[in-house]
């Protein structure tokens, strides 16, 4: 079977939105393939920072950081569910992704050029936004980030589900609106 790697950002856990549109598009990719979950609240992350980079040039890289690269490197297809935080991603996902950004692990280098060497052919973004601001939007920096990453690493085609303007509508707005990105997602995964 398969391999799909969802990384989930969801930082309030059950309260979230988010995760209230992930969670029946990952249960219906099951179906498909062998899923391996990263809940990022889990997880005890250093920071990059110059220690962290020393030992990485000295080929020193933590056995459970290196892990979570491999799964990257390895999945065939990659589900991101983060919520919109300060105009992009949450910190802890940023931080978790820049862990997992390894030399000969998820891109590699000709000394020219750096390039990806992730397996995915398609990678899904699954997001909520209090604000009104549209992915694509120059405010919405989570999809180009994302979309740069994968670049950068190999991880195929970004396709991002989001439900926006949440926090200023009513609860049954709210709900109309999880529902239809729950039902686009859906639609996606139909061919992912």
């Amino acid at each position: 079977m398969k391999k799909l790697l969802y990384i989930d950002a969801c930082i309030r856990d059950e309260l979230s939105r988010t995760k209230k549109i992930a969670t029946p598009i990952v249960d219906a990719l099951k179906e498909k393939y062998d899923v391996r979950t990263i809940v990022i609240n889990e997880l005890e992350l250093s920071v990059v920072q110059k220690d962290l980079i020393l030992k990485r040039t000295s080929g020193i890289i933590d056995p459970m950081v290196m892990s979570w690269a491999e799964s990257v490197r390895d999945a065939d297809r990659i589900v991101i569910a983060a919520p919109f935080w300060d105009m992009s991603i949450p910190a802890a996902l940023k931080n978790f992704l820049e862990l997992c950004s390894i030399l000969d692990v998820t891109f590699k280098t000709d000394d020219k050029i750096c390039y990806g060497n992730c397996k995915s052919e398609k990678l899904l973004y699954i997001t909520t936004r209090g604000m009104d601001i549209s992915t694509g939007d120059v405010l919405e920096q989570g999809s180009s980030y994302l979309n740069a990453l994968s670049w950068l690493w190999g991880m195929g085609t970004l396709q991002t589900v989001s439900a926006q303007n949440l926090d200023y509508v009513s609860e049954e707005e709210i709900e109309k609106k999880i529902e239809k990105a729950i039902a686009e997602g859906l639609e996606i995964i139909k061919d992912f």
